[in-house]
């Protein structure tokens, strides 16, 4: 689906990453050293395991082409399928495979090869192989099947003996599971050779000893905090930062079960500052949000409400006659979102309402009221962001019907009345890069292009 909305990517750093001088030229060679976070278990694109923070996507487009990709604007485009058509009804898609595909085997991509990841990936689907071309028959009417296969998960990879083979612009060199990653790009690359000869990929790294790595030169690219991102811009550094994409939210882990309930979560999110949020302890890394989906995506955020309003909340829970209070659970491993349930519990306090102490012991998210959640914009498809971020949280399926602007406003409303979500805010991500870095590109939801990007030398 094309977003309607007009696009706003807000770089941090005056200084842009790709902007090299006109004296300079991108050139091959060399390894681009890069730290994160996340430490990934798996390289499976189909394992439902995988963690879902937005460098994930990054580095499985480098190992597994999808059928189809998505521009900056959510237009899809061919990628290893060169075309596609829908039968009447929008359930039974066919795509049309790209000749001359080798995979990191060095085996031929094949039609067969291809049904079988897509079914790995999605078992409620019917996917068969017919001659060069791939048959895909959803179990409902699925009109946005093409933005859906661009999603990281359908990446097409061939599994067996276990080994996975994909074929994308870099190849597995060395693997160690939740450590390190050895990519070696592809001279016989069909979208390209990339710039650079290898990628190595530390993981599992904090943010403060990414930086430490950055300093000592033993690292090219580093994520860096979204509160930290300001503070790193006023000591000198290359940073590039994306559009306000990524989700953070309450998610209430079941309906309502009490006349008086709807009163008092509405009280809680009035009573949630979220500009203070923003502006104190994320440092305007991110933006108040009222909506699941970011306004840049879809032009229509700016309308829901995001200010507090302490009087209101104040009358709306002395309406409702208390409540017995809730439990929160949060990812403790996530410096940010500790700080943020703490000062959530705080507004909630100051509206009469009870919430567990992020400080006591650990809380099961699977048992707690409330989870305060952090989630990536999945595509930069509205509908298919839409739906995996519901999928996700166990919320209904979004029906999207007639105009695709109000129908898209219309399922995300729904999705907000049912008051099973508060949003909080869209945090913006950022990468720190080193002095060498040239050619940085990424999508506006942050996601990294590093095909793209080259070294340039005599640069420490």
């Amino acid at each position: 689906m094309k977003p309607f909305g007009l696009f706003l990517l807000v770089g941090v750093s005056v200084a842009l990453a790709g902007a090299a001088p006109a004296s300079t030229r991108p050139h091959y060679g060399g390894t681009l050293r890069i730290s994160i976070r996340e430490a990934p278990a798996s390289l499976d694109p189909a394992d439902p395991a995988q963690p879902g923070m937005f460098t994930s996507p990054s580095l499985s487009r480098l190992i597994f082409d999808t059928l189809v990709t998505l521009d900056a604007r959510g237009q899809a485009h061919p990628a290893l399928a060169t075309a596609w058509q829908a039968a009447p009804g929008n359930q039974r898609w066919q795509f049309s495979i790209r000749r001359g595909i080798t995979l990191h085997d060095g085996t031929a991509l094949s039609s067969d090869t291809v049904a079988a990841s897509l079914r790995a990936a999605n078992p409620h689907w019917k996917v068969f192989a017919t001659g060069e071309a791939v048959v895909v028959e959803c179990d409902a009417p699925t009109t946005n099947l093409p933005a859906m296969l661009a999603l990281p998960r359908y990446g097409i990879a061939k599994r067996g003996g276990g080994k996975l083979a994909g074929s994308g612009p870099f190849a597995i060199n060395r693997w160690e599971p939740g450590k390190k990653l050895t990519l070696t790009a592809r001279d016989d690359y069909w979208g390209g050779r990339a710039f650079v000869d290898a990628l190595e990929i530390e993981m599992g790294k904090s943010f403060r000893d990414q930086m430490i790595a950055l300093d000592l030169g033993k690292v090219d690219v580093i994520e860096v905090a979204p509160d930290q991102a300001r503070h790193a811009v006023s000591e000198g550094r290359r940073i590039q930062s994306s559009a306000p994409a990524e989700w953070m939210a309450l998610v209430f882990s079941r309906d309502m079960q009490s006349a008086e309930e709807p009163k008092l979560r509405q009280a809680l999110a009035l009573s949630i500052d979220r500009a203070a949020i923003n502006d104190v302890l994320l440092q305007g890394g991110g933006e108040s949000a009222g909506t699941i989906l970011p306004n840049w995506l879809t032009g229509y955020a700016f309308l829901l409400p995001t200010i507090a309003d302490l009087e209101r909340a104040l009358r709306i829970r002395d309406g409702a006659g208390g409540g017995p209070g809730w439990t929160l659970a949060f990812d403790a491993s996530d410096p940010l979102a500790r700080v943020i349930a703490a000062r959530v519990v705080l507004n909630a306090r100051d509206a009469g309402l009870a919430l567990l102490e992020p400080s006591a012991p650990p809380t099961n998210s699977n048992v707690a009221d409330i989870r305060l959640v952090r989630m990536p914009l999945p595509s930069l498809d509205a509908r298919v962001a839409l739906s995996e971020l519901a999928a996700s949280l166990g919320l209904s399926t979004p029906k999207f019907d007639g105009d695709p602007a109000y129908s898209l406003y219309a399922a995300e409303s729904a999705l907000l009345q049912s008051q099973r979500v508060i949003p909080l805010l869209h945090l913006r991500t950022a990468a720190a890069l080193g002095a060498n870095v040239m050619g940085w590109q990424e999508d506006p939801d942050g996601s990294w292009r590093l095909p793209n990007v080259w070294l340039e030398a005599g640069k420490p």
